[in-house]
C-alpha cells in the first residue's frame, strides 16, 4: 500500500517510546528523512516510557555511565531550550546505603574516577543536611551529588516526538511491525506492519523495549536475554503540616536506597502531598500477556523503609495514594544493548534496548548513539560501546557480570 508521504526513507525507527522520539529526533535533524513507527497509540501507557516522574542521577556503581549521563544531561537542557519548556526539574540526589556495602563503595569511586562534585555523610550530617527528613542508619554512609531532580516522561516523549515533526519527520502510530528484512532486489531494509503496509530504508533502528526479545527473535532468529518486568510505582500521601518539606523548591532530593530491598524515590512535583516511593523490583511478565498485578513487590518492605527512614512524616498505615504500573526491559548483568544486529542485516539494523530500568534518563544520549550507528557506519564517539555489544551474551550468558 502505497503512502501519501511515501514509502522510502534514509531511516526507520520501530518503536516509539522516549528511545525511539530521541533517536527519530536526533536523526531528522541531521536531515535524515525519517519515519517513525509505534505499534501502539503515541504516549501509551502500556510500555515504560510514560508516566509523570523519572529520576536522573550520576552514581553509577559501574562508571562508564557517568560521562554518557552528563553527556545527557546536557542534551535534555539544549533540548529543553529548543521546544521552549521543560522536562527536567532539577534537585539534588542523594544515595545512601551500608557503609561496608560493595554498592555504596563502588558509587564512591565512580565519583571520585569522574570527578563528579559529591559530598559524604554519616548519619548525623545526614540529619542536618536534610533538616531531620532523613533518618540513616550509623553504620551506613551517605552520597549527595549535584545532578539529580525529576525528568517528566510523557511529556519528554512529546518533546522529542514535536521536534522530530518539526525537522521533517513522519510519525505513524497503531503500526505494530511484523517483520523486517533485507531487501534482495536494492538493498537496504524493508519493513512490514500488521495492516500490509510496506516500508523501504537504508537504515532501521530498533527502540521496542520490552517487546525487544520477541521482535528481534522474528526477524533475525537471536534469542537476546532480554526479560520483561512488569513494576509499580507508588505516591504517598505526606503529613498534614510536612507538605512543603518534601518538594523541589525546599531542596528534597531524588534518592536511592541500597540495601533489601532496593528503594527509589523523587521529591513532591507532579501531585502535591504526595512523594514517590517504589521498591526497584517487579514481576516476570509477557509484555502482550501482562496481569496488572498492581499491589507491586516488597510493600511490607517498603512501608517499614518509610516509616523509619522519613522518620514517620510519611503516611504508610493504609498503604499507597496512588500506583503507576510499568515494565523493566532486563539484562543479565543490567547493561544496555546498544548494537547493529549483524547477520544479513549488517551495519544496517541497529537496535537499543535492554535499558534495565535505568535507561529513561539517558534517553538523549542513547539516541545521538543509535542515529551515530546508522549514520556514520557504526562510529560512535565519546562512550565506550564495548559494554553494549551482543556479543558479551555468547562469550558469557550473564554478559558483563564477572
Amino acid at each position: 500500500m502505497e503512502n501519501s508521504e511515501g514509502s522510502e526513507f534514509d531511516v526507520i525507527v520501530v518503536g516509539g517510546g522516549v528511545m525511539g522520539s530521541s533517536t527519530a529526533y536526533q536523526l531528522s535533524k541531521r536531515g535524515s528523512k525519517t519515519l517513525l513507527l509505534e505499534q501502539f497509540d503515541f504516549l501509551h501507557h502500556r510500555g515504560s516510557s510514560h508516566g509523570e516522574s523519572r529520576t536522573i542521577r550520576a552514581t553509577y556503581t559501574h562508571d562508564y555511565y557517568v560521562p554518557m549521563v552528563y553527556e545527557s544531561a546536557q542534551l535534555w537542557a539544549e533540548t529543553q531550550t529548543e521546544i521552549g519548556y521543560k522536562v527536567h526539574f532539577k534537585a539534588p540526589h542523594f544515595d545512601m546505603g551500608p557503609a561496608d556495602g560493595k554498592i555504596m563503595s563502588s558509587i564512591l569511586a565512580s565519583c571520585q574516577k569522574h570527578d563528579v562534585p559529591h559530598q559524604v555523610m554519616d548519619a548525623q550530617q545526614v540529619e542536618e543536611r536534610f533538616s531531620g527528613r532523613f533518618e540513616m542508619p550509623k553504620d551506613w554512609v551517605g552520597v549527595c551529588t549535584e545532578l539529580g531532580g525529576v525528568i517528566k516522561p510523557t511529556k519528554a516523549v512529546s518533546m522529542f516526538q514535536t521536534l522530530a515533526m518539526r525537522y521533517g519527520a513522519i510519525l505513524r502510530d497503531n503500526k505494530e511491525v511484523k517483520n523486517i528484512a533485507r531487501d534482495e532486489v536494492k538493498g537496504g531494509i524493508t519493513v512490514v506492519t500488521s495492516d500490509g503496509e510496506k516500508y523501504w530504508a537504508k537504515k532501521c533502528v530498533v527502540t521496542v523495549g520490552a517487546w525487544t526479545r520477541k521482535l528481534v527473535k522474528t526477524v533475525n532468529q537471536i534469542d537476546l536475554p532480554i526479560q520483561p518486568l512488569e513494576t509499580t510505582l507508588h505516591y504517598w500521601r505526606i503529613k498534614e503540616g510536612h507538605e512543603s518539606e518534601f518538594t523541589i523548591e525546599s531542596e528534597f532530593p531524588s534518592f536511592a536506597s541500597h540495601n533489601q530491598p532496593s528503594i527509589y524515590g523523587s521529591p513532591t512535583l507532579e501531585y502535591p502531598g504526595l512523594i514517590k516511593v517504589g521498591v526497584d523490583d517487579g514481576y516476570k511478565c509477557d509484555p502482550d500477556k501482562r496481569l496488572w498485578q498492581n499491589e507491586g513487590v516488597k510493600m511490607e518492605m517498603m512501608k517499614e523503609w518509610i516509616e523509619k527512614r522519613m522518620k514517620g512524616l510519611v503516611e504508610v498505615k493504609n498503604g499507597p495514594v496512588s500506583s503507576l504500573m510499568c515494565m523493566y526491559s532486563m539484562t543479565p548483568d543490567e547493561d544496555y544493548v546498544i548494537d547493529f544486529l549483524g547477520g544479513e542485516f549488517g551495519n544496517d539494523v541497529a537496535i537499543g534496548g535492554g535499558f534495565s530500568g535505568h535507561g529513561f534518563k539517558m534517553a538523549p544520549v542513547v539516541g545521538r548513539i543509535l542515529a551515530d550507528m546508522v549514520l556514520n557506519n557504526g562510529e560512535v564517539s565519546g562512550v565506550e560501546m564495548k559494554h553494549f555489544r551482543i556479543r558479551r551474551f555468547k562469550e558469557n550468558p550473564k554478559g558483563n557480570v564477572k
